[in-house]
């Protein structure tokens, strides 16, 4: 937001190593170990279509030991349960082939592993157990779509099903080492998950904006994001394969991943985790569809220069051309979205949030689900 009410003292901090382009997939051996056992994380789909099998080739199978069990939102007892499996391999270097989700599994495996808890996530969110992760494994990410920016950020998202939760593995240990964005690989992602995804940038891009953490910088990344995102997505969403534009879109999820790694996220993201836990609504979808109306009312507040307003009228006017409310309903009535507001102020999420809200939460959001 534009306007503070004290002069903003701030720092960044970012570690990873970026290193973006078509086919720099053929650089990963270079930035894996010599030696030791490398553990790849990905998913059953991938190694059907044969990805798995390339970076197996690429860096030996004798080395190489392959985890593609993650699901959608990974769990806690399943990632504890892995974590369990592997931890006599010595591991010496992970490697994320994948979305958020398998980016997130990767980076809890890197500090999970080293812990000399048996089954650290289970203790810490059920058991309330004080801890802080002492030391990493290395990981590379290699991401496969472009959204969560989970490749350039502190923190994995953990569920448990049991309590409808949604935890929040954080710290510098959790940075990767590099992210790998190569276009290439999300040329084959399906329309769905090229939109889904796309939003959790957008999204990533404004929740960072009216935010109480925001910096000069985190500002910059999130508005060149937003920039990017509006001009590649109607482009890619026609052209599935137009190569630049599927750049662009990596490029908007890592800055908007720049943006948040020093922000964190704000009001919709905490009012979208019940809808994921609860309904299986798409991540990205559950925290944008109620962008627009926050962002028409906040928009005003949110700018300092011309060029700002003209890339947060043409972010609306694109959020608002693709009935996000419609898509919602088709997971959970207005009603039952409703239901759910007692869980959707999350600590440490919507408190971020520096903007208005006009008439309250209820308004919000029977507004957005119009």
């Amino acid at each position: 937001m534009s306007e503070l009410s004290e002069p903003l003292i701030w720092s960044y901090s970012n570690p990873v190593k970026v290193v973006a382009g078509a086919g720099v997939l053929e650089r990963l051996k270079t930035l894996v170990p010599n030696e030791g056992k490398i553990l790849l994380v990905t998913t059953a789909g991938f190694t059907r279509r044969g990805l798995t099998a390339r970076i197996l080739e690429m860096l030996g199978e004798h080395r190489v030991l392959v985890y593609d069990q993650v699901t959608p939102n990974p769990e806690v007892d399943d990632l504890d349960n892995a974590t369990i499996q592997f931890k006599s391999y010595q591991i010496r270097c992970l490697i994320a082939l994948g979305g958020g989700s398998v980016m997130d599994a990767a980076k809890i495996f890197g500090v999970t592993l080293q812990s000399n808890l048996e089954s650290p996530l289970a203790q810490i969110f059920r058991n309330n157990l004080q801890n802080t992760w002492a030391s990493r494994i290395p990981v590379v990410c290699i991401s496969t779509t472009s959204g969560t920016g989970a490749e350039v950020t502190p923190f994995a998202t953990v569920w448990d099903p049991k309590d409808h939760k949604k935890y929040s593995v954080a710290g510098v240990e959790v940075y990767p080492t590099y992210a790998l964005l190569d276009p290439e690989l999300t040329l084959s992602l399906p329309e769905d998950h090229t939109f889904y995804t796309a939003l959790d940038a957008i999204s990533h891009g404004l929740e960072s904006l009216w935010n109480r953490n925001c910096t000069p910088l985190s500002s910059a990344f999130a508005m060149q994001a937003l920039a990017l995102a509006v001009e590649a997505l109607p482009v890619i969403l026609t052209q599935p394969g137009h190569l630049q534009k599927r750049s662009q879109m990596q490029q908007a999820s890592m800055l908007a991943g720049m943006a948040i790694s020093q922000t964190r996220t704000a009001i919709s993201h905490s009012i979208s985790y019940p809808l994921t836990s609860h309904f299986g609504v798409p991540h990205g979808l559950a925290c944008s569809f109620t962008l627009c109306e926050i962002l028409r009312y906040n928009l005003d507040q949110m700018v300092t220069q011309s060029h700002e307003r003209l890339i947060l009228v043409a972010t609306l006017n694109l959020l608002e051309s693709l009935n996000l409310s419609e898509r919602i309903r088709a997971y959970a009535s207005v009603e039952a979205i409703m239901d759910q507001r007692g869980e959707m102020e999350t600590k440490g999420r919507a408190d971020n949030f520096t903007g208005k809200i006009r008439h309250g939460l209820d308004e919000l959001l029977s507004s957005s689900l119009k």
